[in-house]
């Protein structure tokens, strides 16, 4: 099979798994108060996988020349252009018109990746912290590392950060960190598993900028559960999410 063939295959596939119904009726419940008449639109994309995409995030630091132009060939085109008041050429990252994936790449030690595949919606946060050269940064809630990673891209901070309560997940922020960041600008990294709403009483006015990209309630992946008992949970659970994202921003 081709490469496109094999995406094509393993994008249907994931249009066949079932939509968790009783997580549809909720979010028909709830979003049709929030958002109105663009509900109707936002319910397509959510409940047709086809119409999703990632964006492809530029490693700067182990980037071959020839990615660019295989981009560029497959019909992607810069994320963002200029106007904008911040926006590193370090910075690259590409998206298409057409839905598709382009394929991962796997963890391997002692080996960089050259892309992050990520929503290009996740840059702005970043791109709206305005990272400058020797700046002190925290990202709060920093796993799987995506930001972390941005970050870097767009510039050296003094000291940076990582922090990830969550014991999994602060392994799965690791082993990112890992596979895109080279020694010796590793070293100034700093991962640790503290809870987020103590921070700034432990180290009261240390950073000069904080990411907090709180826990969300992850609507997209609960929508295809195939545990219903699990979703029912999860949905009871997602009520006290912005009591936490409160407290962390607090």
């Amino acid at each position: 099979l081709s490469l496109s063939l094999k995406l094509e295959n393993k994008t249907e596939g994931k249009l066949q798994k079932q939509i968790c119904q009783v997580v549809l009726e909720y979010f028909d419940k709830q979003y049709t108060v929030e958002l109105g008449d663009t509900w109707t639109s936002v319910r397509d994309v959510l409940t047709y996988p086809l119409c999703w995409q990632y964006a492809i995030l530029l490693n700067k630091f182990s980037q071959p020349p020839e990615l660019e132009d295989t981009l560029h060939v497959k019909g992607y085109h810069p994320a963002f252009q200029g106007g904008l008041p911040y926006l590193p050429a370090s910075l690259k990252c590409y998206v298409r018109r057409t839905p598709g994936r382009f394929p991962a790449q796997k963890h391997q030690a002692g080996k960089l990746k050259e892309y992050y595949l990520l929503n290009a919606a996740s840059l702005l946060p970043v791109l709206a912290l305005e990272v400058k050269d020797g700046e002190d940064i925290l990202d709060l809630c920093a796993a799987p590392g995506g930001k972390s990673v941005a970050v870097l891209q767009c510039a050296y901070p003094g000291l940076f950060h990582c922090n990830e309560y969550d014991g999994l997940r602060s392994q799965w922020l690791k082993q990112t960190i890992e596979s895109f960041i080279p020694y010796p600008l590793i070293n100034l990294i700093k991962v640790t598993k503290l809870d987020g709403r103590q921070i700034g009483d432990l180290k009261p006015e240390l950073y000069d900028k904080v990411l907090v990209d709180a826990p969300c309630s992850n609507d997209r992946s609960w929508l295809f559960s195939s545990d219903i008992q699990q979703a029912k949970l999860r949905l009871i659970e997602r009520k006290e999410l912005s009591s936490l994202q409160f407290q962390l921003l607090r």
